[in-house]
């Protein structure tokens, strides 16, 4: 990961590992970092649109869990959630508490 500087980390509590990759200008890309914090989740994410050599690498990783790149991207563990989908994230994030 050429990008691993650039990712930010959220406090809060430990669940799974969960990734979030945004856009730094994505409204929905917002709410879901809001709703995560909300939810008092630890997660990590970062701003695909600012990486600079390292962008391709970023989309290379995120085409492992959706075939067509869309933000926001939010994995935990291996289950990916493309797009803003409140009520999916908090089933999942439930079904780990």
């Amino acid at each position: 990961m050429d990008y691993i500087n650039s990712i930010v980390k959220v406090p809060g509590k430990k669940l799974k590992n969960i990734f979030l990759f945004t856009l730094s200008t994505c409204g929905w890309c917002k709410k879901t970092k809001k709703l995560l914090s909300k939810l008092g989740l630890e997660y990590s994410y970062v701003d695909v649109d600012l990486l600079e050599e390292a962008k391709d690498e970023a989309i290379k990783d995120m085409k492992k869990y959706i075939s067509e790149i869309s933000f926001p991207l939010l994995v935990i563990d291996n289950t990916s959630i493309s797009g803003y989908e409140e009520e999916k994230i908090r089933e999942i994030i439930n079904e780990l508490k």
